[in-house]
């Protein structure tokens, strides 16, 4: 029991930390959504001239939100789950489904690198955005198309975080089963916006 805790705290402790900046990153990623696409309404609708870059960039954001926060949500448990069956079964029982369940999960994750580094590296990954540019110089002169593979990494980087959780879960779940769950230190659920 002590090995499988000891391999669980430093999994524990990566997580809660790669986490929390991914918290951090995705509140300004939600902010600039919220902002581009203010401003798309405002010239589309007040001023009657649409621009051609928030739609893109509000999308860029959104990808990277979702990438950099479901990791937490599924952490804390805060992906929808019918978890009626494991409650109902016998307490043994319903803690083998789960650990099987986090094992189909693990080999779907495991099949989303493989379509994540599919999008960032592949055909679709090697153009552009059609509307996202970054300044390239202190004068901004010169600016740089954004590749649609930085857009793309988001699925890759945020299915690399759910494999860590997963694995952090898989161990918890072996550590509850063996009849450790009083060791396991709880997951903070903090409050929204409270880190």
């Amino acid at each position: 029991m002590g090995g499988l805790t000891s391999v669980l705290a430093p999994i524990a402790f990566v997580n809660e930390t790669a986490l929390r900046l991914g918290r951090a990153v995705g509140i300004v990623a939600i902010a600039l959504m919220v902002i581009a696409i203010l401003i798309q309404v405002f010239f589309r609708y007040v001023l009657g001239n649409a621009l051609p870059w928030p739609d893109e960039a509000a999308r860029f954001c959104m990808l990277w939100m979702t990438g950099l926060m479901a990791p937490t949500a599924f952490r804390r448990g805060g992906f929808v789950a019918i978890d009626m069956v494991p409650l109902m079964l016998p307490r043994i029982l319903g803690q083998v489904l789960t650990l099987f369940l986090l094992f189909v999960s693990l080999a779907v994750l495991l099949v989303a690198v493989n379509i994540g580094w599919a999008e960032v590296t592949g055909f679709g990954g090697k153009f552009a955005t059609a509307a996202l540019y970054i300044p390239t110089s202190l004068g901004f002169d010169e600016w740089y198309r954004i590749p649609r593979s930085w857009m793309m990494a988001s699925l890759l980087v945020g299915v690399f975080l759910l494999i860590l959780v997963n694995i952090e879960l898989i161990l918890r779940s072996v550590i509850t089963l063996l009849g450790g769950g009083d060791l396991l230190p709880e997951i903070a659920d903090a409050p929204v916006g409270a880190e």
